[in-house]
């Protein structure tokens, strides 16, 4: 088991959506300290102001840009000179830019979303995993989508950065299992989260996910050191039915008769 209490916890995209729910349940399961991570000043001085009042001088926050590698390392360097050590790393933050077809996407968002949902928590646990491996403890959670899992159109680039990050986080979870390491490594894979971030998504057969329970359930995967975490638990078994089924028939069923190949039609998003 991870306890949470008494642990220093680093929420990338904390200030805002699951990430900040996120970072209240820490703090209410004993958390000595959070630091959040976001890009939005404003949120980051909401979320404190909202901490503080049932734990006062538990939670700080800093104004990080994950996809600059160096306002990471310097970050972290702050985040480390104050605490000492980072116990728990949760990567949060993400992005998705539109619902076009990948032929009418620019370099520009290609490279903005690769670099925040692919390439920014490999460089965020390139900071923390060191110090874990040394002390022989910590626990990184990384955030990745069912998007990680099934293809889905109007959504080709997110969808690459999602299986990037699946890939490579079980890919870390082996090195340090075979390493013999106590440092863990949990992959989150959930689905369509009513935080805002995908508004207008439709889904008529998977509901979309409540933000509350969602990050509960998260945190329960992290104090359980799961190695992967599927939501809904539905979810674990889509690579089972993408092995079982012929293409066309699993995309029959789970693209047209489920609707997520239609999911992002109307999508708005958050502005």
């Amino acid at each position: 088991m991870t306890k949470i209490k008494d642990r220093c916890v680093l929420i990338t995209g904390g200030a805002s959506g699951i990430g900040r729910i996120m970072g209240r349940v820490a703090l209410e399961r004993g958390a000595r300290a959070l630091l959040v991570w976001d890009i939005n000043p404003d949120n980051i001085a909401s979320a404190i102001e909202e901490y503080s009042h049932s734990w006062p001088g538990r939670a700080a926050g800093d104004v990080v840009d994950v996809s600059d590698n160096k306002a990471v390392a310097a970050a972290y360097a702050r985040a480390k000179e104050r605490y000492g050590s980072i116990d728990i790393l949760i990567n949060n933050a993400g992005i998705v830019t539109g619902n076009r077809t990948f032929d009418l996407q620019t370099v520009d968002e290609i490279e903005r979303t690769m670099n925040i949902n692919a390439k920014a928590p490999m460089v965020v646990a390139l900071q923390a995993l060191p110090d874990m491996i040394s002390r022989n403890d910590g626990h990184i959670c990384n955030i990745g989508s069912e998007a990680g899992m099934i293809s889905n159109p109007k959504m080709s680039v997110y969808v690459a950065s999602k299986w990037a990050v699946l890939g490579w986080s079980d890919s870390v979870r082996i090195e340090l299992r075979q390493a013999r390491s106590r440092v863990r490594i949990t992959t989150v894979a959930p689905y369509y989260i009513n935080t805002g971030m995908f508004d207008g998504v439709s889904s008529p057969i998977f509901p979309i996910l409540d933000p509350e329970r969602t990050a509960r359930k998260i945190i329960r995967a992290i104090e359980r050191n799961r190695d992967f975490r599927g939501i809904p638990l539905g979810f674990h078994m889509i690579r089972f039915w993408q092995g079982v089924l012929p293409t066309s028939w699993f995309d029959f069923i789970f693209g047209r008769c489920f609707g997520i190949f239609s999911a992002m039609d109307n999508f708005k998003g958050r502005k």
